[in-house]
């Protein structure tokens, strides 16, 4: 039987996960993933992730690439693999690709979006899906520090120490900040990202927002290329990948649900 290609649109709560990537003892997603996978279709399966998340971050719309010999229809694979899935993990569509899509290598843009409750007293319904600042954010000020972080630079300032990236260049084409209620938004678009990238930026904002430093500041970090000038990296908590561009696959969805339904 001839194999074919599939591309698997993910959403998930990484609470209880060690992270994206399958590690010895530890539950991941995509342990959970290829098992419910490898159920549905009879045999192994192995997929391809657009981004790797870290332990406690989430998905609204992870993608995975990978091939089965096995003839089911797309809605068949969400339907199909949704019953072997826990209730942390959920597939939200299905498309045959070409057989050269490549979930990681096909991917020309990515989206995340940090959520941070801004509430003097923390919440226990928030805990595990929002970061919390006590102190009060001035978005506005976020946002003018957040200017400077707009296209092509080297990020080595916002990298964690043990990124393997072979050059922390990265280009960022969208950084938007909304405020609804107590809780305050950012959503960062670019080619590609360092690790922890967003945790480290968000954590830099978060800095100028409670006023301890100015917007300009962004600015002074970005040039200094150096991790130590910087805010230290922010909690995982309240990250989500909500995006994957694939411009040469206008077939597949592009963007996943806000996690709570901003309006950028």
């Amino acid at each position: 039987m001839t194999a074919r290609t599939y591309a698997l649109g993910i959403e998930y709560c990484g609470t209880t996960f060690n992270g994206w990537q399958v590690q010895p003892d530890r539950p991941s997603v995509q342990a959970a993933l290829e098992e419910a996978l490898s159920s549905f279709a009879d045999h192994p399966v192995s997929v391809i992730c657009a981004g790797r998340t870290d332990a406690g971050v989430h998905a609204t719309h992870q993608v995975v690439s990978f091939a089965s010999e096995a003839k089911r229809a797309p809605e068949g694979w969400v339907r199909g693999v949704n019953a072997f899935l826990p209730k942390t993990v959920a597939v939200r569509w299905a498309r045959c690709v070409p057989e050269d899509f490549h979930a990681r290598f096909s991917a020309r843009s990515r989206t995340y979006e940090y959520w941070i409750s801004n509430d003097p007293v923390r919440s226990p319904l928030l805990e595990t899906t929002t970061g919390w600042v006590f102190r009060p954010l001035d978005e506005e000020k976020m946002r003018e520090g957040a200017k400077a972080l707009l296209g092509v630079h080297d990020f080595t300032s916002f990298r964690a120490a043990e990124c393997q990236a072979k050059t922390p260049v990265r280009e960022v084409t969208e950084l938007s900040i909304i405020r609804q209620g107590s809780l305050i938004g950012i959503r960062i678009s670019a080619n590609a990202f360092l690790q922890h990238m967003v945790r480290n930026i968000v954590g830099a904002l978060i800095y100028v927002g409670t006023g301890r430093e100015a917007p300009g500041w962004i600015a002074e970090v970005l040039a200094a290329r150096s991790r130590e000038v910087s805010a230290p990296t922010f909690s995982p908590c309240g990250l989500y990948l909500t995006g994957v561009g694939y411009p040469e696959n206008p077939e597949l969805p592009q963007q996943g649900r806000s996690p709570f339904f901003g309006q950028f």
